[in-house]
């Protein structure tokens, strides 16, 4: 037997110095008992907040009665239940779900059913994307090479096209919309003919990719496309989903519905659960036996998931996450106005980031690490992503009030004017 002792992977590097011993609403408490503003939620997870009293309940009770009803074995209540709440907002049509465990697998097999139900092979993604880190979901991931890096061939049939990221590429939202969508209907006609195409798969907002909201023109414009060629539209919803945006789902910004919609982290306030959702039409497309998995649709995630939706409808969160949203931009942007490191500040509902760049505007990962460092020092604790790492992103769980999102921006305009 080694004698060494067992100890974490050395890739697995923290986001923030904290040891958490327990959660209590937007706040985690250490070991020591320090108290922190979670603007992270778990990766926008934690969507009720930590140990939500009703969820915590739901969970407790059914641990109690069934832990797992493997559900292509035998069915169980919880399941059925959360099906058909979730099938009261879905869009009109998309009615017919299934169950995995995560966002990549749930990302996966979307991508199975749309190759099933077109007969085509290929996926059209946007540069920028984050899908997964599983091997066809990292193969639709462009949010940075750390997925893609040292792991080739990766799996073909996937056509990156450009997204219209405003202030990267210099434009209004308007010019990067058009460039976009005019860049898509070239690579139609160079990379990936329609009629090859099975599905365009796009989050409402960046996430790893920078956080960047899509104008509502091109989900729009991929709409009219995915229409005129047959293509189905899959909206992956796994970080945008369940009020995260201050619309229940991202897409609903642009007034468009999508043909299958994934959706994850704050479905069930931090429990392991993802669904697939489309139309009957779709969906009966699938073959036989591939749907389905050990874990998916277990008991008590069913059960977290259900008075996870109690309390968002409740208590307004998605109300809730829209107003504060409009809060935490606006103090954000104040910020920003004193500091010439932020060049950009965008997002939508309670998903908001701050980007950092030098005098010459170019990325500066070395002020937004800092700027995060210290914010954690004083007690609040954030993200980075985007190619560079140069965004700071904001992602409180969907409770967090007027008080809190003011002492969070007291917190970040002092470590941003502290650099």
């Amino acid at each position: 037997m080694a004698e060494e002792t067992a100890q974490l992977s050395a890739r697995l590097k923290q986001a923030t110095p904290v040891l958490a011993a327990r959660g209590e609403g937007v706040y985690l408490y250490d070991e020591d008992d320090r108290r922190y503003l979670d603007f992270t939620a778990g990766i926008g997870v934690t969507s009720t907040g930590h140990c939500h009293p009703r969820v915590v309940e739901a969970a407790q009770n059914q641990v109690a009665t069934l832990i797992h009803g493997q559900y292509t074995t035998v069915m169980h209540r919880p399941l059925l239940k959360l099906t058909e709440r979730l099938g009261e907002v879905l869009p009109a049509g998309i009615n017919r779900l299934f169950y995995v465990n995560s966002g990549s697998e749930a990302v996966e097999a979307a991508l199975r059913l749309a190759r099933q139900a077109t007969g085509r092979q290929n996926a059209i993604v946007f540069q920028g994307s984050f899908h997964g880190r599983t091997m066809a979901a990292a193969s639709l991931t462009t949010s940075g090479v750390k997925i893609r890096a040292g792991i080739g061939p990766l799996m073909p049939g996937v056509a990156v096209s450009p997204f219209p990221y405003a202030y990267r590429l210099g434009m209004t939202e308007d010019e990067a919309t058009e460039y976009a969508l005019r860049e898509l209907d070239y690579l139609f006609a160079t990379v990936s003919a329609p009629q090859d195409t099975a599905a365009f798969f796009i989050e409402p907002v960046l996430g790893e990719g920078g956080y960047v909201p899509v104008p509502p023109a091109f989900l729009q414009g991929l709409r009219e496309r995915a229409e005129r060629h047959g293509i189905l539209l899959v909206a992956d919803e796994v970080q945008t989903g369940f009020g995260r945006t201050g619309t229940f789902w991202g897409h609903e910004h642009a007034g468009i519905s999508p043909d299958v919609v994934i959706t994850a982290k704050g479905l069930a306030s931090g429990f392991p659960i993802s669904a697939i959702a489309a139309p009957a039409d779709i969906m009966d497309k699938a073959w036989p036996g591939s749907q389905g998995g050990t874990y998916g649709g277990n008991a008590v995630a069913c059960a977290a998931a259900l008075a996870t939706l109690d309390v968002i409808q409740d208590e307004k969160l998605v109300e809730n996450a829209a107003q504060m949203g409009r809060r935490l931009r606006q103090g954000l942007e104040k910020v920003a106005s004193t500091s010439p490191v932020i060049g950009d500040v965008r997002g939508i509902g309670l998903m908001q980031a701050s980007e950092f760049v030098d005098a010459d505007g170019q990325p500066d990962a070395d002020s937004a690490t800092r700027a995060h460092k210290a914010a954690a020092d004083a007690g609040l604790l954030l993200l980075t992503c985007g190619p560079h790492g140069n965004v700071v992103r904001m992602i409180p769980p969907l409770v967090v009030n007027a008080d809190q999102v003011d002492a969070a921006v007291q917190i970040w305009d002092d470590a941003v004017n502290g650099l």
